[in-house]
């Protein structure tokens, strides 16, 4: 197979590269700077496209000869720092991703695995886990990054109908693991139990999901996956406090005694995010982030290890080799 890759350095997109090279297939990566991808996968035989997402046209030639298209870029990381990015959650997520469709559908490539997000998805007033076919929430309205996955989808669907390109999404849920280079809020939440500059327990949780088994999950939905259809990566469900339990297990360093009220966090969030702005800086807790936990969203990802065979490995392992990556990067 002959592999185009976008976001070919965040978390995900790292990790599909080189079980993609792992496997024997050809990869063209997409990146937006060939230093960072010499630092992310200079170890991986790959060809390299530099690019950005706002401007498709730039690269499209690229995809040329390419079989299946792997599309994990999006604008996510920067969302959750201060300033107004709805115009770039739009241009990149839902307009960058339609130029990308048209784009490959005009150079042959037979099939796209489109990498949403299982934040679309609500949660059932039964209490249930939501699944594929459950609409989403307050909460994918209110996380504009959510929200604009949201409008993706619909926009993808809405391609679909007009056109024979196959398309798969696959909805992914918070993601660790080795390779968070740039980080992701996991990955710096990781980073910041190792400095010991976590001071305390927030409440909430989500589902948990090594981005490796959401690699594996995209490849095997390139023969398996249905055309239009949507399927669930999650993971399982897990508390910020049993994540911090299992960091405690394997680094030695103790967990934060204190917990955090969920009204007293959302206090501090909104002062961090402030202090941040003010002076053009970065905050790993902010509001957004926190209602996000706190709304402690199940989702069943069943479809998916019956239809794509995924599977999901403990997360204390997962957290184990992040911690030994990061090590081993002077992190």
């Amino acid at each position: 197979m002959k592999a185009f890759v976008t976001g070919s350095t965040g978390l995900l997109g790292n990790n599909l590269v080189r079980l993609l090279h792992q496997q024997g297939h050809q990869v063209k990566a997409l990146v937006r700077s060939k230093d960072k991808a010499l630092i992310a996968l200079g170890d991986v035989d790959v060809t390299w496209v530099v690019g950005d997402m706002r401007r498709v046209s730039d690269f499209a030639e690229q995809m040329e000869g390419c079989d299946v298209l792997f599309h994990t870029a999006a604008y996510f990381r920067e969302y959750y720092q201060p300033g107004d990015h709805w115009q770039t959650l739009m241009e990149i997520n839902v307009r960058g991703t339609i130029r990308l469709l048209e784009a490959a559908e005009r150079r042959g490539v037979s099939k796209v695995i489109y990498v949403s997000s299982s934040g679309v998805i609500g949660q059932p007033s039964s209490g249930a886990p939501g699944n594929e076919s459950t609409p989403a929430g307050p909460e994918a309205m209110r996380n504009l990054y959510f929200k604009s996955k949201v409008l993706a989808e619909q926009a993808v669907g809405e391609f679909s109908r007009g056109h024979a390109l196959p398309v798969v999404q696959i909805l992914p849920g918070w993601m660790f693991g080795p390779g968070d280079q740039a980080p992701t809020a996991s990955g710096q939440l990781v980073m910041d139990f190792l400095a010991r500059k976590l001071p305390a327990i927030p409440e909430g949780g989500a589902c948990v999901v090594d981005a490796r088994d959401v690699a594996r999950a995209m490849i095997d939905a390139v023969e398996r996956g249905q055309q239009g259809e949507r399927y669930i990566v999650g993971g399982r469900y897990c508390s910020i406090e049993t994540i911090a339990k299992f960091l405690e297990t394997i680094t030695g360093i103790a967990s934060p005694k204190m917990r955090i009220p969920y009204v007293l966090s959302l206090g501090y969030a909104w002062l961090a995010e402030n202090y941040a702005r003010l002076t053009n800086g970065t905050t790993l807790m902010t509001v957004e982030g926190l209602m996000t936990l706190q709304a402690q969203t199940r989702v069943a990802s069943e479809r998916a290890v019956r239809e794509l065979g995924a599977t999901f490995r403990p997360l204390e392992d997962t957290l184990r080799d992040e911690v030994d990556w990061y090590r081993g990067q002077n992190r």
